[in-house]
């Protein structure tokens, strides 16, 4: 072989297809009157010398085969890092992973969840929370790098942080633990008291995937407890699509909402919010009450003396939000006026407003809330009545019902006598997998004729979707009253799509097809 200037390559080839085991010497070539070779002869030629060594033993040799390691060797070996005794020897944990494909996923290194909170090969250190609370986490810049953006500019940006510990106050320990442990395992670990500290990780280090995680957390445990709290914390972090489901509950559970310690926890700019809701579904007194407890509270957080002036003081402008002038005169004469809040001017102005055929100007709001407007799914096409039914005598009415969508059952709609005018007494009752969910002991009053009688919780209760709850009533009262026909398994109410069908519970013949329970009554 020749190359570009002609010179021989044999010999040069050959050396390049040695193997290991043979040396290679060189020297100088002479002419034949042993001057040095000029310009147009090779300068150097190999000469092939054989090594005499060892046999070369085989990995195998070296490395014994051993039985594979189990399935449960590896689980304890990543349970043992989750724990975080950070004390995981740099043994070849390699070997654990037999194949490429399991030591890398979708390019990320190797087995991330082997290095999540673990000293070995970490190369920062995070001291997490605030002081006095502090916990120091090890970390891995590649691996947080690909994780989130921010840790790739606070890395490997411009501005890329040379530090090997780094101080993050404003992040609880638990809740970066659990944006680490997304980021290194694709594993999501939230719980109650955790998730809105994770959230507020998730968006502070730009973990979009891990923040809808919490948004879906919260919106399936959310209640009445908590709406107010979360209410909140969505405006905070602009979450609009679980700000609308807090309102949703907020209206409808609005007496549970306003009750809950949460409600107390909340900033003042929520609270006008809630107090200026015109759906709020709650009577105003109750709103009055929830307004001086969460100024309580507030007069504690500000280390005020809790007095009835700096209640006043910290509701600010907030206090005519309050729609007083709304509430029945009983409860504005045994509570609000008596609250030592108003000043005897406002309190004097607002029972002429009662009483006055000239009603004073008021700075509070005089315009009663419009609530909300319950919606009734009907399942009977007609009803009927007989001289030998439908009879009670203690006996069960019920029925099983599944929706589509969220929705809030605030009573039943019940038929009455069919023999004249009469008073019924309704415990009412829903449940969900033998769980009382809600009941009330009420009466109503039917006027013989063939409409529907409304009977209502003490709290509207609510449903989920895809999930059958057993609504039931026991009637005492006139034995004959009207009973529903033609019933449907199936019943579109507005948007809400419900489905039916019969319940062990009836004792007293209500079925899908026909008897008592002709309404459900809710809100959506």
């Amino acid at each position: 072989m020749v190359d570009a200037k002609g010179r021989n390559m044999k010999c040069l080839t050959f050396f390049l297809m040695l193997p290991e085991s043979v040396k290679i010497r060189s020297k100088k070539r002479s002419n034949k009157k042993g001057s040095p070779t000029n310009s147009n002869v090779p300068p150097v030629c190999y000469e092939i010398i054989t090594l005499k060594t060892k046999k070369k033993k085989m990995a195998a040799e070296i490395f014994p085969t051993k039985k594979p390691t189990s399935t449960t060797t590896v689980q304890n070996y990543h349970q043992q890092n989750l724990n975080n005794n950070n004390a995981i020897p740099a043994t070849n944990w390699q070997g654990l992973y037999p194949t490429i494909r399991e030591r890398y996923v979708k390019g990320r290194p190797p087995r991330n969840a082997v290095m999540f909170n673990n000293d070995l090969m970490a190369d920062v250190h995070f001291v997490v929370g605030p002081p006095g609370g502090t916990q120091r986490l090890p970390g891995h810049r590649y691996v947080l790098a690909v994780g989130s953006s921010v840790f790739l500019a606070m890395f490997y940006g411009e501005l890329a942080e040379d530090k090997d510990e780094i101080r993050i106050p404003d992040v609880e320990p638990a809740a970066f633990l659990a944006m680490l442990k997304y980021i290194y395992c694709d594993e999501i670990d939230l719980g109650a008291d955790t998730v809105l500290a994770t959230l507020y990780a998730a968006k502070k280090y730009i973990v979009p995937h891990l923040a809808r995680a919490c948004v879906n957390f919260l919106e399936t445990s959310l209640s009445a407890k908590n709406a107010c709290v979360l209410l909140s914390q969505s405006c905070l972090f602009e979450e609009p699509d679980l700000t609308q489901r807090c309102w949703e509950v907020i209206d409808a559970q609005a007496e549970l909402a306003l009750k809950s310690e949460g409600f107390c926890d909340i900033d003042s700019q929520t609270l006008e919010s809630i107090l200026r809701r015109e759906t709020l579904n709650a009577k105003e007194i109750v709103v009055f009450e929830a307004a001086l407890n969460w100024a309580e509270v507030e007069c504690q957080r500000q280390e005020m003396t809790v007095t009835i002036d700096n209640k006043r003081k910290v509701l600010g402008k907030a206090v005519y939000l309050i729609r007083i002038p709304t509430m029945a005169l009983d409860d504005f004469a045994n509570g609000a006026a008596q609250s030592g809040v108003l000043t005897l001017n406002e309190t004097n102005d607002i029972f002429l407003w009662y009483t006055a055929a000239k009603k004073p100007d008021l700075e509070f709001v005089s315009k009663p809330r419009k609530g909300l407007v319950p919606q009734r799914c009907h399942r009977f096409q007609s009803c009927a009545y007989r001289s030998n039914q439908w009879r009670y005598r203690g006996r069960c009415d019920s029925i099983q019902f599944a929706v589509d969508k969220r929705v809030f059952i605030a009573g039943f709609g019940l038929y009455g006598s069919s023999c004249g005018s009469a008073e019924y007494s309704a415990k009412i009752e829903l449940k969900r997998q033998g769980v009382i969910l809600g009941t009330n002991l009420s009466k109503y009053f039917s006027d013989g004729s063939s409409n529907t009688f409304p009977v209502w919780f003490e709290y509207p209760v609510q449903i989920e979707p895809d999930t059958f709850y057993t609504a039931s009533v026991v009637l005492d009262g006139n034995e004959l009253s009207y009973f529903g026909q033609e019933g449907m398994t199936e019943v579109q109410s507005g948007k809400v799509t419900f489905q039916f069908q019969c319940s062990s519970d009836s004792t007293n013949g209500t079925g899908v097809q026909g008897g008592q329970i002709p309404e459900l009554i809710f809100y959506a």
